[in-house]
């Protein structure tokens, strides 16, 4: 095991942690600010609260919406990937997330259902993504899979697998542009919950 400073990402990621811990019970909705809250599960299927939170929170993230306490209840080292890209650790998988409304601008939630309460979690997921600037969208159906950590109880993978192909075109190129090699190096992560709250607001007020 390594010792030392901890990276500067990991501190920001301690601090979202911290937070929503603080009230010794385990990280919430409302304590991690999760927007999706409303949760559909198909007929049989029951989430956990814990459950809960977690699903709502990858709902956010795919709707354009991270913030540090979001990523917070992810592994340091887990993996996000889709039928583009692979990002393994968090200096990868959060640019890949804050990359996600720098490119696409509205991202709508048509729908969604979780499908399996197991490890992993399931759920079919319908997203309109809208590509900044040009204005040109598609929807994107997709099966997706939330691998937990037992020990810690946090997200050490998900997987984004999509039903159809990408076809050519405008959405296509901006998700290749979401990849694993260039993302960190040109989509900024905010490093303190200051610069990520005004980071949301610039979000939201656009």
């Amino acid at each position: 095991m390594t010792t030392g400073t901890p990276s500067t990402t990991a501190k920001a990621q301690q601090t979202a942690d911290s937070s929503n811990q603080s009230a010794g019970n385990g990280p919430t909705l409302e304590s991690v600010g999760v927007k999706n809250t409303t949760i559909n599960e198909a007929a049989g299927i029951k989430l956990s609260s814990h459950q809960r939170v977690l699903v709502g929170s990858v709902l956010d993230l795919f709707a354009g919406n991270p913030t540090l306490k979001h990523l917070a209840l992810w592994t340091p080292e887990a993996t996000f990937a889709d039928p583009i890209t692979i990002s393994q650790g968090y200096a990868k998988y959060a640019a890949q997330w804050y990359g996600l409304p720098a490119v696409f601008n509205p991202i709508t939630i048509v729908s969604h259902t979780v499908v399996s309460a197991g490890n992993p979690i399931e759920l079919d997921l319908r997203n309109r993504y809208t590509v900044k600037g040009i204005k040109s969208e598609q929807e994107i159906a997709s099966r997706v899979r939330i691998f937990v950590d037992d020990a810690s109880g946090r997200i050490d993978k998900v997987e984004d697998r999509w039903n159809d192909s990408l076809p050519d075109g405008p959405i296509s190129q901006a998700f290749r542009k979401l990849n694993a090699v260039t993302v960190p190096m040109i989509v900024k992560v905010p490093k303190t919950e200051e610069e990520d709250r005004k980071m949301q607001a610039e979000r939201e007020g656009r």
